[in-house]
């Protein structure tokens, strides 16, 4: 009987190992045919989470752990990447860049140093402090009293001033991309020039003394408004230095009067020649431009009241 007792348990014995076994290669077999992979998964928070599993691709394995994404989040691979074994995804805003600092190559050779610098251009900043000139006004203080023939007689010559101001610059590739004013500091007060408009003693059209040729003659002599203007985009409008005659505008010979002097009329304007080859919206009535090399020193000009009279 224990022979017996002892067959049977033996047999018994075979028979569990046997089945735990078949259920081992059993799930062997699954894991293989199902190609299962650990992937992780980082969540925008943060939080990281493990899975096994055997789908293809990342939007495959997202939808098989229930995650769905926002308008405004992207996977790092894309949706449609496949994914591998121990690789990651990564859950992000739309808005994150990825920077790949350095990789392997497939031949196993790292990005070097050289070429990350030449790929990256960093921003730098520099304090720089600038003496800049401020002009000085001219202010004219009429005194004849509505009398026709006039002169100027200057009783404080004007000088310009100086400032320093304080920019931070920022430069990309050594080329500056924005400058912004930090600080102002007035080193030297400019002086005004004060020019005085008077009557003159003698009033004769002889009396006036013409520049550059001695056989001109003059007729009238009304007093007009005389202004200065440059060839810059404030004055003009436009910089390309060209009258409305078609002429090149020329400091100490181009004026623009009103259509009531024909383009080419001679002017002597307050003892010196000048030529009507341009016009100007502003230019009407008695008000005469007369043209000059630099906005400062038409600023410098200011308002001055001379006479005009038509050279024959």
């Amino acid at each position: 009987m224990k022979k017996e007792e002892n067959a049977s348990i033996s047999i018994m014995k075979i028979i569990c190992v046997t089945i735990i076994l078949i259920l081992v290669s059993g799930i062997g077999v699954m894991a293989v045919n199902n190609d299962l992979k650990d992937v992780k998964i980082i969540l925008q928070n943060g939080y990281e989470m493990t899975a096994l599993t055997g789908k293809a691709t990342v939007s495959e394995v997202l939808a098989e752990n229930n995650i769905v994404l926002d308008d405004n989040q992207k996977t790092i691979p894309d949706l449609n990447a496949e994914i591998q074994s121990g690789q990651s995804i990564q859950i992000t805003d739309k808005s994150y860049n990825e920077v790949q600092i350095a990789k392997i190559s497939e031949e196993g050779a790292k990005t070097s140093l050289d070429q990350i610098l030449e790929n990256y251009a960093p921003i730098t900043e520099k304090i720089v402090v600038e003496q800049v000139t401020i002009p000085y006004e001219t202010i004219t203080k009429n005194t004849t009293n509505g009398s026709g023939d006039t002169t100027n007689k200057v009783l404080q010559e004007g000088k310009d001033g100086l400032k320093e101001v304080t920019y931070k610059i920022k430069y990309q590739n050594d080329v500056e991309i924005e400058k912004t004013v930090i600080s102002e500091k007035v080193v030297t007060e400019p002086v005004n020039k004060i020019v005085q408009v008077q009557k003159k003693v003698t009033v004769t059209s002889r009396s006036v003394s013409l520049p550059r040729t001695s056989s001109t003659s003059t007729t009238g002599g009304t007093t007009y408004k005389v202004t200065a203007y440059c060839p810059c985009s404030k004055c003009c409008g436009k910089s390309t230095g060209r009258t409305a005659s078609g002429t090149k505008a020329t400091p100490g010979r181009t004026v623009a009067a009103s259509s009531k002097f024909a383009f080419g009329t001679k002017l002597n304007i307050g003892g010196h020649v000048y030529t009507v080859e341009d016009r100007g919206g502003a230019v009407n009535g008695n008000k005469i431009d007369i043209f000059v090399g630099s906005h400062s020193e038409a600023l410098a000009w200011g308002v001055r009241y001379l006479p005009v009279s038509v050279v024959k």
